[in-house]
């Protein structure tokens, strides 16, 4: 029987750890918790339970995860935020493929809370994400952000029932500054390929991802919660392109 850890990155989460980690207890041989020297309880609460903690500089999303998983002797990872947690359904399939013995890449779906709201639209959900996967034959890729799982194409994707629940923001506030974050590093991954920026682009681009969002993808059927999605990132969208287009002026990746 191949076991399996689960993999989580961490930087100050105290509001969430302890969720996650109670989450995982019944379904995994074993958790491992890479944090960035968080200046909040994260270590302390982590070391309440059964957890391998350690302790290692940032290197951005991709390479800490791939230092993570490392750092695990599991033949299988089960790489998961700390903001994100297993429903009982999916805690269930894991422990069935568990005693079948994993074989592929396991997707799963993602399902968000919104400031005490489950989002059903704003193309948030479904979610699909390769999230359970063989250590030895895949890998992240991902300069600044929005890193994504390499592996063999020949490997098998298999949907795994139930879902992994993501409490993504308890306020606005913390939505807007994680969005201005993701903004500018987008910016510095266009930077470096040379991507170019039109006239107008960052107002034109705000425009049609609230449009995409709240229309489209019908955000407005998640109300007064999917109104503000759509906002907050159509002012991200906005701040990317005025970001880009700052460093081409300035010459320099700010």
């Amino acid at each position: 029987m191949k076991k399996i850890a689960a993999a989580i990155i961490t930087f100050n989460e105290e509001k969430n750890i302890e969720r996650c980690i109670k989450g995982l207890i019944d379904c995994v041989d074993e958790i491992v918790v890479l944090d960035s020297f968080s200046s909040d309880q994260t270590k302390e609460i982590c070391q309440r339970y059964e957890v391998r903690f350690i302790q290692k500089e940032w290197e951005g999303y991709a390479k800490t995860k791939n230092k993570l998983n490392d750092l695990i002797d599991a033949e299988y990872i089960f790489s998961i935020d700390a903001d994100e947690v297993p429903d009982v359904a999916l805690r269930q399939n894991i422990r069935k493929i568990k005693e079948d013995d994993f074989n592929g890449i396991y997707v799963l779906n993602r399902k968000t809370n919104y400031c005490g709201k489950w989002i059903k639209y704003c193309g948030w959900y479904p979610e699909y994400k390769k999230r359970i996967f063989p250590k030895s034959q895949a890998y992240w890729k991902g300069d600044f952000v929005h890193e994504y799982l390499t592996f063999d194409s020949k490997m098998k994707l298999k949907n795994l029932n139930g879902h992994l629940e993501h409490y993504s923001f308890y306020n606005r506030q913390e939505h807007r500054s994680r969005a201005n974050k993701y903004a500018v590093l987008s910016a510095q991954k266009y930077y470096k390929t040379k991507r170019k920026v039109f006239f107008l682009q960052s107002e034109l681009s705000a425009i049609v991802k609230f449009v995409n969002i709240f229309i489209f993808k019908k955000g407005f059927l998640d109300g007064v919660a999917g109104f503000h999605i759509a906002c907050i990132s159509a002012s991200s969208n906005r701040l990317k392109y005025k970001e880009l287009k700052k460093m081409y002026t300035d010459n320099k990746v700010i």
